[in-house]
């Protein structure tokens, strides 16, 4: 992947072609090999590190920040004294599990970098200068060909936006889960429409119904009139969109049932996204057996003075914190939840969605988690959050 980028962006051709030892990782360019002399005046090598932004999976576009990472000592000039023009930052940091930066340096144009050769050759030329000039032999362009390792992940393409935030070490603690999601109805399919995003492992699809003409209006994007009239399951239809994205999604078409649940029993963490309580019980009894974290969501929505009134739920657990569940989720059916019946509402799912989402992430350490809460809920009429079942 990374050497096709390379061919097909002008820019990183450049470079190679002009000898410059470049590495494409990640969101991340890399060029290695760059002269410098450290506090002694003696020549050491340094590294070059800058966020990639790119149009498209074959082309780079430009650069977005004229900041460039630096793995190595601080340059300094003929006198030993750090190269002060470009001084930024000087706090060694991860950017992700294969690259830690020393210091980052600023240098920045009036108009700012056209191009990721422009933004390399400035720096690399005001990094080197006074290498160069105490060793005249040394050069930064080796016409060292890099290896390409292809930088396979769980990706179509490159995830850029963890590498332009600088949050790949905390969006990889995601990463090697297996995650389930029961019922793709609505706020099943949005939590997909994030899960997709992320870098778990594997995703498995759980649903024996059709693509019917209803769930188009309570689930992420839009469907045409051909698919629908081609009558597609839930599971392959949703699987194809975000195969797009992700690489590994698993359809199992068919419902959770009491014969086959035990597959559940191979998975990290499940989103129970289903509306017949007594199937609802029946997977989270298991789920809280065993020990598998999961989050279950649910809508309660009501019709009072010709308008739509309830609360978004999500009850969360883990294996350390169950004890709220018989308080939580109940066998029997509801006969007053409107939204059994024939409401249709995409917002209401999305933000289900969300919230469930918003707590896999601090159970994973991705987001901060004050409350600790193992119950929360959305309030229409007061636009309120309610969090309950705290962990001690």
């Amino acid at each position: 992947m990374s050497q096709q980028l390379i061919n097909h962006s002008p820019d990183l051709k450049r470079l190679r072609d002009e000898g410059y030892e470049i590495e494409v990782n990640g969101g991340h360019l890399l060029v290695h090999h760059i002269p410098f002399l450290d506090h002694n005046t003696q020549l050491r090598f340094g590294s070059l590190v800058s966020t990639l932004s790119l149009s498209n999976d074959e082309k780079t576009t430009t650069p977005d920040n004229h900041v460039i990472s630096f793995i190595g000592e601080n340059p300094c000039d003929m006198n030993g004294v750090a190269i002060s023009a470009i001084q930024h930052d000087n706090t060694r940091r991860p950017l992700n599990g294969d690259i830690i930066v020393d210091r980052s340096f600023s240098n920045k144009p009036l108009s700012g970098y056209p191009n990721y050769y422009e933004k390399v050759k400035r720096y690399a030329d005001i990094i080197s200068a006074p290498a160069k000039f105490l060793f005249s032999e040394v050069t930064e362009k080796t016409f060292e060909v890099i290896p390409d390792n292809d930088n396979q992940t769980v990706f179509q393409y490159i995830d850029t936006n963890s590498s332009r935030a600088n949050i790949e070490i905390i969006n990889s603690k995601l990463g090697g889960q297996r995650i389930a999601i029961i019922g793709l109805g609505g706020t099943g399919a949005y939590i997909l429409d994030q899960v997709a995003k992320t870098p778990v492992a594997e995703i498995n699809l759980f649903d024996g119904d059709c693509f019917d003409q209803h769930n188009a209006f309570r689930s992420p994007g839009a469907v045409s009139v051909d698919e629908l009239r081609s009558n597609p399951r839930k599971v392959g239809y949703f699987k194809e969109i975000y195969s797009n994205m992700h690489r590994f999604i698993v359809e199992h078409d068919y419902y959770v049932t009491k014969e086959n649940i035990l597959e559940l029993a191979r998975m990290d963490y499940v989103f129970v996204c289903v509306d017949r309580n007594p199937v609802r019980k029946l997977i989270t009894d298991y789920l809280s057996e065993i020990g598998v974290s999961f989050s279950d969501v649910g809508l309660g929505v009501n019709i009072v003075d010709d308008k739509l009134t309830g609360a978004v739920r999500v009850t969360s657990s883990t294996k350390a914190k169950k004890d709220h569940l018989p308080l939580r989720i109940f066998s029997g059916e509801a006969d007053n939840n409107d939204y059994s019946t024939n409401i249709q509402i995409a917002e209401l799912n999305a933000l289900n969605a969300v919230l469930a989402i918003l707590k896999w992430k601090k159970q994973s350490g991705f987001y901060v988690d004050l409350e600790n809460e193992f119950h929360s809920s959305y309030s229409i009429g007061v636009s309120k959050i309610f969090n309950e079942d705290v962990a001690v």
